[in-house]
């Protein structure tokens, strides 16, 4: 794709991905102008097959507590023809999951006595 300068090429983005076997997001944001594109994704598995697809170099994560849940944000960008795309995962955790951040290498590291 050589520009995303309409509404149809950022959506023909969205199909071929679909058409190429990835699952479809369950939530596309697409800001007036199309210089923003936002896709939602159910999983870690769709978040790296949409990252992978689009060759998003750029990751961040975030964790946020939101109202007594834990939640990890996990966001993928690529600027494509000055439109900024992100692929954008949000996951309940457990404070375990939290616990494990902690432990440079949970098979390496010895169990506390």
């Amino acid at each position: 794709m050589t520009e995303l300068a309409t509404r149809a090429q950022a959506f023909g983005l969205i199909a071929d991905g679909v058409a190429a076997g990835l699952s479809a997001p369950w939530r596309l944001y697409l800001a007036r102008g199309c210089r923003y594109l936002s896709l939602s994704v159910g999983d870690r598995i769709e978040w790296n097959a949409w990252r992978t697809h689009l060759g998003c170099p750029e990751i961040s994560v975030r964790v946020y507590d939101a109202g007594g849940e834990i939640r990890r944000a996990s966001v993928a960008e690529v600027l494509l023809d000055g439109c900024r795309i992100s692929v954008e995962l949000v996951e309940e955790v457990s404070t375990a999951d939290l616990e494990r951040l902690l432990v440079v290498d949970p098979l390496t590291e010895p169990e506390e006595r």
